[in-house]
């Protein structure tokens, strides 16, 4: 495939102004570098805007360009940096949430001003957004932390103004721990609230002063146990992030781990022989994504350059002779074409392609508009299936066709990259200082009000205030760990829903590079679709481990074969197709020096690689697992666990923070209420279920609002939800207040434009009837709740336990009105939450303006769909199929990045990695076996 134009870069990039925060170094022969990773020319908005986001889908060959980077730029008539004054971001060029009203706007006085913080607040937006920040919105969280008073208006727009401002003078120098008093300067006195609540929801959350810089370092050591214990199950990324956040707000921390090292699924194997040192990683090895990625700033804090992974990625035939470029680029332009009838087709099908596979929709595809392909163009189609199945660990006739790439929007801009040396590097910086305990393996959490106890391998108990498990989705599906009391039913049908997929990979060192240092990639046909997946991408770490190692990738249902397959086989079978590619060059293919393959799968610790959505399952389930369970006394952290950014090493880092802030805001408001809640039905997970669920059907609604009451008692308090949604398209009267919609809407990324924010507040039946009455709409009725009635609007989390109380009064007052039904689990459910999953309708991620029609009948008959201009008929393959089994594999804990791996496994486990030992000539091998629970470099 050939790289796009760009221009040449410098050999490294500046690091000043530059929002990604870290050194990647470009090697010299590379002329086609990314422009979207070079912020050399700060005053250069548009530069700044020009985000390239590469879908999950082409994580093999990051340089496909189409439908895969995603372009912000502003329009011209915004304010470069150096003109962005009181003027261009005052009252009047300044855009609020256009669907939420403000009592500010009639109040007079100096809270009514936008601040200026500084003449750069356009970049900082965009430094922020890097953080998963919205550029003129609040996140659910903060809503739910209560970072401002009223939601919406002048006040909100500070907030972000001045939270923006901290998250970017710490990426400004990420060595640094930034404190409060470095804002009072520029932060105006009457701001002094919001630069509290700004400053400390940071913090708290880990959006700054995370890290392993000296600095960092220095203070999670100079905290003292002054808060409860916490033991923290795994040491993986999400177990080190949460476990070094914890120590920092004072927590005593015990991390248990069943390996004989940290790191979970990020392993990188020490491989040597004939005077060759090099470092292999196994398991998570692509930092996929630079803008913002926090393991990107853990690389810079320890002055660790990154290897941009180059977009050159030839493909080479089955003899070995490489692929026509034309050829290439016509099957590449018509997988693309396919993906995109597929999300049409998903939006024809509404709710049933829920239960249709990905796999079922492209084959169908091919088969109907390529019918007169030849065998090249279907083995190159294969490929990239086999590319597909690689990017979400699993298989394509597993993947749902409504939900596969939910978390594309979501995907971090910028360069994918290795970290030379290997990612233990990151690994042990992160483990220092941590007290760990190895190859502790845990069979049985038990946790009550009074705390949990922790069980190990040999019957030894740990006993703490609350426990973090961050063992992967395997380990929960396989049901190794027992929970007591048992995990709610609610949690367990999203770890079954939830699939969790397999790579493996065969890291081979050899005497010399003979592939070149030219590619950091190449890939390889299959005859085969069975065997689309084997050894077809090529990695080579030549410019990043320290010797010449090469490293095959094995995806599919190929991976789940190659873990039985003999390692001899697998270096014979690799062999042969790397001499059917350079020997008819000219280049001898040496014997390799030492050969390492992985079997994740087999792994009792892992049982698989990383997670996805499988048919039937939905981004939803990843929050199920993220939810705390025991009244905060049992939380969960993993890449399984953050809708967001799963399968990746950065998901996994980030759900560690997420879970430690967690820990620290329940404990906290525990110790404030002065005592645990007794009723597990009041707690803040199970209420928030419940509310969601008693939402579902409203008693009463009146334009944004809705509201749920107790019928049996109509003096009782009622529940008013006012709902919020972030439109990407709304006409302003000119001159409105605040009504430049353009300044911040083209900085948001897709998760913003279709994002729907609830707040809540208890009020009379006598006020919510007199406000349903209130004329104007919903602005009006908003400035009467909140002017006439001085109510304050919060998150679900902030109702507090008097609206629990009123909550759990109205759930039993309709659980009585309603007939159960008997479901398959035995359980009983009423018919409402039944209905949910008839009404669910497929979230579609990408539109187009192409018309559609209508599906015909759907449910088990033939299909006919106009796409594209092309009609499909008799397209059985994508009916419901009722009786999809889910998929159930287990996996061990830690995290990987774009392939991962995990383990902990004991002398007496089987081995999950073997390798291979060749000497250079030699007639004979000399086997080893050799453990992932081994020492790392």
């Amino acid at each position: 495939m050939n790289p796009s134009n760009e221009t040449h870069q410098q050999q490294i990039l500046p690091n000043v102004h530059n929002p990604l925060q870290f050194t990647i170094v470009l090697p010299h022969s590379d002329t086609n570098s990314n422009p979207n990773s070079s912020l050399s020319n700060p005053s250069n908005v548009n530069d700044l805007l020009t985000l390239g986001i590469p879908r999950k889908r082409r994580r093999g060959r990051p340089h496909d360009t189409l439908s895969s980077n995603q372009v912000y730029n502003l329009p011209p008539e915004f304010p470069n940096n150096h003109q962005t004054t009181q003027n261009s971001f005052g009252s009047n060029h300044f855009d609020r949430n256009p669907n939420i009203g403000s009592n500010q706007a009639a109040q007079v006085g100096v809270s009514d001003e936008i601040i200026v913080i500084n003449k750069e607040a356009t970049s900082e937006a965009l430094i922020a957004l890097t953080a998963g920040f919205p550029a003129d919105v609040l996140t659910e969280e903060e809503i739910d932390a209560g970072v401002v008073s009223v939601v919406g208006g002048i006040e909100q727009v500070n907030y972000i103004l001045i939270r923006n401002h901290i998250i970017t003078k710490w990426r400004e120098n990420v060595f640094n721990w930034v404190t409060k008093e470095m804002f009072l300067d520029v932060v105006p006195s009457h701001c002094s609230k919001l630069l509290d609540s700004a400053y400390n929801y940071l913090l708290s959350h880990g959006y700054i002063n995370f890290g392993v810089s000296p600095l960092i370092k220095d203070k999670i050591l100079a905290e003292a146990n002054t808060k409860g214990n916490v033991i923290v199950i795994g040491a993986g990324l999400s177990g080190l992030a949460a476990a070094r956040q914890l120590m920092t707000f004072g927590y005593k921390v015990t991390v248990l781990e069943g390996r004989k090292r940290p790191g979970g699924r990020v392993y990188t194997r020490k491989m040597e022989g004939g005077n060759k040192v090099a470092a292999a990683d196994l398991g998570g090895s692509v930092l996929t994504g630079t803008h913002g990625n926090p393991l990107g700033i853990l690389a810079r804090q320890l002055s660790y350059p990154l290897h941009k992974i180059r977009d050159k990625c030839p493909l080479y035939r089955l003899d070995g002779t490489p692929v026509d470029s034309k050829t290439d680029t016509k099957v590449e332009i018509a997988f693309n074409q396919l993906l995109d009838k597929a999300s049409k087709l998903r939006q024809l099908m509404g709710e049933v392609s829920q239960d249709v596979s990905l796999g079922a929709a492209l084959e169908t595809f091919w088969e109907v508009d390529n019918n007169s392909s030849n065998s090249e163009e279907t083995s190159l189609f294969n490929w990239h299936l086999a590319n597909l199945e690689y990017a979400n660990a699993g298989l394509l006739s597993k993947l749902s066709l409504a939900f596969w790439d939910q978390d594309d929007p979501y995907d971090m801009g910028g360069d994918h990259c290795f970290l030379p040396g290997g990612n233990w590097r990151l690994v042990h910086a992160l483990a220092e200082n941590v007290p760990i305990l190895y190859e502790k393996t845990v069979n049985s959490i038990r946790y009550s009000s009074d705390g949990v106890q922790v069980a190990v391998n040999g019957g030894q108990v740990f006993e703490g205030d609350i426990a973090l498990c961050t063992v992967p989705l395997g380990v929960l599906k396989s049901g190794f760990i027992k929970f007591t009391p048992a995990l709610p039913q609610r949690k367990l049908d999203g770890i079954k829903r939830l699939g969790f997929g397999l790579l493996n990979k065969v890291a081979m060192l050899f005497p010399n590079p003979f592939w070149g240092t030219d590619l950091d990639m190449f890939g390889h046909l299959s005859e085969n679709p069975s065997t689309r997946g084997e050894f077809f991408l090529f990695y080579s770490y030549a410019n990043v481990a320290g010797g010449p190692v090469l490293m095959a990738l094995v995806a599919g249902e190929a991976a789940r074969s190659f873990e039985s397959m003999p390692p001899t086989d697998a270096v014979k079978r690799i062999l042969q197709i790397l001499r059917g590619i350079y020997s008819p060059q000219g280049i001898e293919v040496p014997e390799p020096i030492q050969t390492v393959c992985t079997r994740w799968g087999c792994d009792p610790f892992s049982l698989g690689s990383y997670s996805n959505v499988a048919v039937g399952s939905t981004g939803d389930d990843y929050d199920i697992l993220a939810e705390s369970v025991g009244d905060g006394k049992l939380f969960f952290a993993g890449e399984a666990t953050t809708r967001r950014y799963p399968a990746t090493m950065h998901g996994a880092f980030l759900s560690g923070l997420r879970e430690a802030a967690n820990i620290y805001h329940f404990d906290t408001n525990r110790a404030i209420r002065g005592k645990i809640e007794k009723n597990p039905s009041k707690n803040a997970y199970v209420c928030g279920s419940v509310l969601a669920d008693l939402f579902r059907e409203p008693d009463l609604e009146f334009g944004s609002f809705s509201v749920i009451y107790n019928k049996k008692d109509l003096g009782a308090m009622c529940v008013l939800r006012v709902g919020f949604v972030k439109k990407g398209q709304e006409s302003w009267k000119e001159g409105q207040l605040y009504s430049n919609k353009l300044i911040f809407q083209q900085l948001q990324s897709h998760f913003n434009q279709q994002q729907e924010v609830h707040v809540y507040t208890l009020l009379s039946r006598e006020q919510v009837l007199e406000l349903r009455e209130v004329k104007g709409g919903d602005e009006m009725r908003l400035n009467y709740l909140i002017e006439k009635l001085g109510v304050k609007l919060i998150g679900r989390k902030g109702l507090g336990p008097g609206a629990d109380d009123v909550i759990s009064q109205i759930k039993a007052e309709r659980s009585k009105s309603k007939p159960a039904v008997t479901v398959k689990s035995g359980t009983l459910k009423p018919k409402s939450a039944m209905k949910q999953k008839l009404v669910r309708k497929a979230k579609i991620l990408r539109k187009n303006n192409n018309q559609l029609l209508p599906v015909k009948g759907v449910g088990g008959n033939d299909v006919e769909v106009k796409v594209g201009g092309s009609s499909v008929s008799g397209m059985t393959k994508l009916v419901v199929n009722e009786s999809i089994p889910s998929v159930n594999m287990n996996v061990g804990e830690g995290l990987i990045g774009n392939f991962s791996a995990s383990a902990s496994a004991s002398a007496s486990d089987p081995p999950n990695v073997e390798g291979l030992g060749v000497g250079v000539g030699a007639a004979s091998h000399d086997w080893d076996l050799v453990e992932l629970d081994g020492e790392m470099l």
